[in-house]
């Protein structure tokens, strides 16, 4: 037998060559593939579920919420493990799956379920299922540092130009702002105003929100044109805020402007209506591992 395959081998020397230079081909090909790492993946599939409820109770977060969602997920095809972690205003619920099970199929099943029990929950939760990582996966933790940048300047950067950049590097799951200087719109009502002109915190907040939204009204047609016909409601600057009307008073209207408290902050500045901004400069980026 081998008396053969070395005569073979010597007759047949191109084909032999051949076949010697497609198998390292394939070799090398395989060893670009390979994933090393110092430490493997080797977890199950797992998917998260992460509600946050602000006030309630450990016992309330578990019966309210965390045994709903325990509860809707029995039953998940190759589910292998499911637990929960309630704290204070928050839970988290996890289910394991059995080895090689889709990450991306066990996700719609989880979602599914868990849109399935959404009206059943208590209002002013939020959350949902967590990014699509391991429990090996990585975190990292950056700050943005520039000179003769504001903290404002370097929160748009993060949010326009860096977050959106990091999303699509192949192993990042998902990046998320910690803060830099952003600008929002602050009310401070005074309770005093609000009773005597009748009107409720509910009041204020629903003419707020139903206030700052843009609306279509139609079509014109015009000989061979059609024009769009909408209404600008959008809050732009803080001249808007305070034109609101809230509600209507004997025959007078009662504007946001006229509801607010003045007081003075650190350098003299005024905080009925303004400007407000919150300050951090970090941001995190977290990493899924590949076994």
């Amino acid at each position: 037998m081998l008396a053969r395959l070395i005569q073979f081998s010597l007759s047949q020397r191109l084909f032999v060559l051949l076949g010697a230079l497609m198998l390292a081909g394939a070799g090398w090909f395989a060893f670009t593939q390979l994933p090393i790492d110092a430490f493997p993946d080797v977890s199950s599939t797992q998917v998260k579920v992460i509600m946050k409820a602000p006030g309630m109770t450990p016992e309330e977060v578990e019966s309210r919420i965390a045994v709903p969602i325990e509860v809707e997920m029995l039953g998940i095809p190759k589910t292998k493990i499911l637990r929960s972690v309630t704290k204070y205003g928050l839970v988290d619920v996890t289910i394991d799956f059995e080895d090689g099970t889709d990450r991306y199929w066990a996700r719609q099943q989880v979602n599914e379920r868990l849109a399935g029990i959404a009206e059943l929950l208590p209002q002013g939760i939020s959350g949902g299922m967590a990014p699509v990582t391991t429990p090996l996966g990585e975190m990292f933790m950056f700050t943005i540092e520039a000179d003769g940048m504001s903290l404002a300047d370097k929160r748009s950067l993060l949010d326009w130009v860096i977050r959106p950049a990091l999303r699509t590097v192949p192993g990042v799951a998902d990046v998320n702002s910690l803060g830099g200087m952003v600008r929002s719109f602050e009310i401070i009502p005074d309770p005093l105003k609000l009773a005597s002109a009748g009107i409720t915190m509910a009041q204020l907040k629903d003419a707020l929100r139903s206030n700052n939204m843009n609306d279509g009204a139609g079509r014109l047609s015009e000989g061979g044109e059609v024009l769009l016909v909408r209404t600008e409601g959008s809050i732009q600057n803080l001249d808007d805020l305070r034109s609101v009307v809230v509600t209507v008073k004997d025959s007078s209207s009662v504007h946001v402007g006229s509801l607010h408290q003045e007081r003075t902050r650190r350098g003299g500045a005024r905080a009925g209506i303004g400007v407000g901004r919150r300050q951090c400069t970090k941001g995190s980026r977290r990493s899924q591992k590949e076994a």
